[in-house]
């Protein structure tokens, strides 16, 4: 087989490991930065010229497959040839050569000891970064564990979480074969009471699996991460002994539309509070771009995430041109996330000569603590996003909040009272709750507070514990 790869980025390192060098042509990526480098020894060319070379498919590495695909179709790649990494387990059939496990504290002999207890109980993430899926099920492997379960984390990648789930002695497995498994040739799983897999990712894990064994699938995903899924393998998943919830109506909605007779019930994620740990601090110690001090007399936004079209820094971008000079200068817009994308580099651009907009890049999350600690306003502008942690943890430092209608914690704002809705892409109602909260800076504390209590009262951890052993008890129960 000949392939090409499209996209160099996060999902080619997690993803790379399944292809043979010998058998890539090339790699294709849009970013003129990388066109003509080697990377892994390999050649990276434009989508354009890349197509004219001899291959049998193009295998899409990436999220954003709605967008590539119909690129690769627009330069005439035939449909039928184009495959994303949820694929893989189809394409690569029986040439996939199994990669080893790895097994951390006292993982290996839990999973090979053949009595199955009701307390041992499985917890599987698509990786072990910091993101907040991830964190989510470390913070429901804590309240298991509270509870007198036998636990193991499993991953499909191996990440910075692992040092956590060390520090807490959880017991971890890293299987790369998840990435392209199904659960029934995954046969080290079938020692466990009860499954619970975490996110879209484990749709192909599910669509080929043991009913015997209970599990609760719960999804924290938006109807963007879906471009890549075919239903007709989402088709094939057994609804027996299997419990979905949710993070909010976004996932559930989407997952809907593939599984319309899957009852979804809401699960939200519980956050940690850290605002006894936060201690005061000048924010050029945590502002690793352009770092200055602020005016103490401006009002302080700021807008955490992944720069991206699904995250609408565009549209925050938008909103800040068209505020009067007099507002914008009282302003201080402080842009933190990963930027070094195609879209990142863009927005850049184009505030190049905005001095009040402040691009910081990656931060780690004491960092966005701290940010977060010394800001009066969170902006959410996503045209996608199911339940932004980065809100939930704003309202947790008493930050009132202006939301997309888009992002599923819209659901729980009181507009005026404790934040603001504004419709998805409304550029123009943006610049006018900004402006008011210039205009307006003395009523924002007040705002603040009744914001925590909206963290207090869903998103808390005492909240989600309730929850989360109301879930799994329900599972154990409806076993069939």
């Amino acid at each position: 087989m000949r392939y090409l790869i499209f996209g160099t980025g996060d999902y080619y390192n997690r993803y790379k490991k399944w292809f043979d060098r010998q058998e890539v042509v090339a790699l294709l990526d849009n970013s003129e930065q990388k066109q003509y480098t080697r990377i892994d020894g390999i050649e990276v060319l434009p989508p354009g010229e890349g197509i004219g070379l001899d291959y049998d498919v193009v295998v899409i590495l990436s999220f954003h497959i709605k967008t590539m695909k119909q690129q690769l179709v627009a330069l005439g790649v035939d449909e039928n040839c184009i495959y994303h990494f949820y694929d893989l387990h189809q394409l690569l059939a029986e040439h996939i050569v199994k990669r080893p496990i790895q097994y951390y504290n006292n993982a290996e002999n839990i999973v090979k000891d053949d009595i199955i207890l009701k307390t041992k109980i499985l917890l599987m993430s698509n990786d072990l970064t910091l993101g907040g899926p991830a964190i989510a099920l470390f913070h429901a492997a804590i309240v298991l564990k509270k509870y007198g379960y036998e636990v193991v984390y499993a991953s499909m990648t191996d990440g910075p979480l692992r040092e956590k789930l060390f520090e807490i002695n959880i017991p971890i497995i890293i299987d790369e074969n998840l990435q392209i498994a199904t659960m029934n040739e995954t046969k080290w799983v079938d020692s466990f009471s009860l499954i619970i897999c975490n996110t879209l990712n484990y749709h192909v894990f599910l669509s080929d699996r043991n009913t015997a064994v209970p599990v609760i699938w719960w999804l924290h995903d938006a109807r963007f991460f879906y471009d890549g899924v075919k239903r007709e393998v989402m088709g094939k998943i057994k609804l027996d002994n299997l419990s979905a919830v949710s993070v909010g109506v976004v996932p559930e909605m989407a997952i809907k539309e593939f599984l319309p007779k899957l009852q979804c019930g809401k699960l939200l994620y519980g956050v940690a509070d850290s605002t006894d740990n936060v201690t005061e601090f000048e924010l050029s110690d945590c502002v690793s771009r352009q770092g200055r001090l602020p005016d103490s007399d401006k009002t302080r936004f700021i807008t955490i995430g992944f720069l991206e079209e699904r995250k609408g820094q565009d549209i925050l971008l938008h909103a800040i041109k068209r505020l009067p000079v007099h507002i914008r200068n009282r302003c201080e817009f402080y842009i933190v996330g990963y930027d070094e994308t195609m879209f990142g580099e863009e927005i850049r651009r184009e505030s190049a000569d905005i001095s009040e907009i402040i691009f910081t890049g990656s931060v780690d999350r004491v960092k966005i603590h701290k940010l977060l600690n010394c800001s009066d306003v969170l902006i959410c502008p996503s045209r996608q996003d199911p339940m932004p942690t980065v809100v939930a943890e704003a309202m947790m430092h008493s930050i009132p909040c202006i939301v997309s209608d888009a992002a599923g914690t819209a659901a729980y704002i009181h507009e005026g009272e404790d934040g603001f809705i504004i419709p998805t892409e409304n550029v123009l109602l943006l610049a006018e709750k900004i402006e008011w909260c210039v205009t307006n800076n003395d009523r924002l504390a007040g705002m603040g507070q009744r914001a925590r209590k909206l963290y207090e009262k869903y998103f808390s951890m005492e909240t989600f514990e309730n929850d989360f052993l109301r879930v799994v008890d329900e599972a154990f129960i409806n076993k069939n």
